[in-house]
């Protein structure tokens, strides 16, 4: 009867046993390499971070509650945003925003819901700036506005523990009507850029076309042997044009003599 009576005791020892090293073991806790425990012991805050690693609670829910604080950076997608730009166009821009915590304690105690909290900041910001530029300049300089997105919401989530590392726009979506205005914009650029280089090009054969006469006033000669070139290549097409060359200085004594008339009328008969 005794032996019952000990083996009896021992199963209920060891059951309380296993049931208090059961309720022991979910007083540990495991934080992997990239988390953090902000441990709350009735009600105040540890002044360190638990993790990464194992550490210990006290009668969790209890004594102690802990809130794991992820330090990865994320990607925020902010969503379209409609805006009036300076000169006063409604276009739709949206984004994207890396950030991180680096302060696991002021994550948790200066701001309720951090990521809901910078992704409304990011909005408002976005906003923000993009609406105090003027359309051109956001279809160029979208680094420029990017960056300064960034500076702001950075200096904006310090306080938070929230660190912004970059934010990029996307998109720019703009109405319909500013499209084919802008594609008609750039069509009558492309047409002064040719009409343009067409001027540019006439007026650079102008000059050479200048220093070829004066060269050629120089030396008569020359003029004579560029005549007899081109006759040269329009026959090498096989052209039915015949040329025939006049001498210059035939010209020039026509000219002298008043007409090809008055040259005629000198002439000597035989």
């Amino acid at each position: 009867m005794m032996k019952e009576t000990i083996v009896i005791a021992f199963i209920i020892a060891l059951f309380f046993a296993f049931t208090i090293l059961g309720y022991m073991l979910n007083w540990l806790r495991v934080a992997r390499e990239y988390e953090r425990g902000v441990v709350f012991r009735l009600g105040r805050v540890l002044h360190e971070p638990k993790g990464p690693g194992l550490f210990f609670l006290i009668f969790p829910g209890v004594i102690d509650t802990v809130q794991m604080i992820d330090l990865r950076t994320v990607a925020l997608d902010v969503p379209s945003q409609d805006v009036i730009t300076k000169d006063n166009v409604t276009i739709k821009v949206n984004a994207v925003v890396y950030y991180k915590v680096i302060n696991p304690l002021k994550a948790v105690l200066e701001i309720e819901d951090y990521p809901y909290a910078t992704s409304q900041m990011s909005q408002t910001t976005l906003r923000s700036i993009v609406g105090q530029a003027e359309l051109d300049e956001i279809l160029s300089n979208r680094e420029k506005l990017s960056t300064s997105v960034c500076n702001i919401l950075d200096e904006q989530t310090d306080p938070w523990g929230i660190q912004i590392s970059n934010v990029e726009i996307k998109d720019i979506d703009l109405p319909s009507d500013m499209q084919r205005a802008m594609a008609r914009q750039a069509e009558a650029e492309r047409e002064r850029r040719a009409k343009v280089i067409s001027a540019e090009g006439e007026a650079q054969a102008a000059e050479k076309l200048v220093h070829a006469a004066e060269q050629m006033q120089q030396h008569p000669m020359a003029m004579q042997m560029r005549f007899l070139q081109t006759a040269i290549e329009i026959g090498a097409e096989k052209n039915s044009t015949v040329f025939f060359p006049l001498p210059i200085d035939l010209l020039k004594l026509t000219a002298e003599n008043g007409g090809l008339e008055n040259l005629i009328s000198h002439q000597p008969d035989n």
